[in-house]
C-alpha cells in the first residue's frame, strides 16, 4: 500500500469517528517520518537488503550465512544450520543458497 493510500485510508478512520484528530495526526506523522527515513516499519529499514554482501572472513562456502548474520544480528552458525534444516526437510534450501550465492555480491576489501 503506497503513502497516499494509507494516509487516505487513516482521513477515512478519521471521518468515521475510530480516530480522534490527535490519532490521525500522530499516525500521519508517524508514517511521513517512516518514508522520509527511509524505514518499512518500527526499526526496520527497507536499505539493509541493499546492504545485504557476502562475507570474505565468515565463510564456510560462499559467505552467504556471514553476509545474513552480520545485517540480521543472528549468528551465522544459526543461517546455517536453517539453510541444511532447508536442504534435508523441504529440499530448496539449496536452491536458495546458490541464487544467494550468485546474485548477492561479495564483501568489498578495505585498504585494496
Amino acid at each position: 500500500m503506497s503513502v497516499s493510500e494509507e494516509i487516505k485510508r487513516l482521513h477515512e478512520l478519521n471521518q468515521a469517528g475510530a480516530l480522534t484528530d490527535q490519532e490521525f495526526a500522530a499516525a500521519k506523522a508517524r508514517l511521513l517520518n517512516s518514508e522520509a527515513t527511509g524505514t518499512a516499519g518500527p526499526g526496520v529499514a527497507t536499505s539493509d537488503i541493499s546492504r545485504l554482501r557476502r562475507s570474505r572472513t565468515d565463510r564456510w562456502l560462499g559467505g552467504v550465512c556471514g553476509g545474513l548474520g552480520r545485517i540480521s544480528g543472528v549468528e551465522a552458525w544459526i543461517w546455517r544450520l536453517l539453510f541444511v534444516m532447508f536442504v534435508l526437510t523441504f529440499g530448496f534450501g539449496l536452491a536458495i543458497y546458490i541464487l544467494l550465492w550468485i546474485f548477492v555480491p561479495e564483501d568489498e576489501l578495505i585498504g585494496n
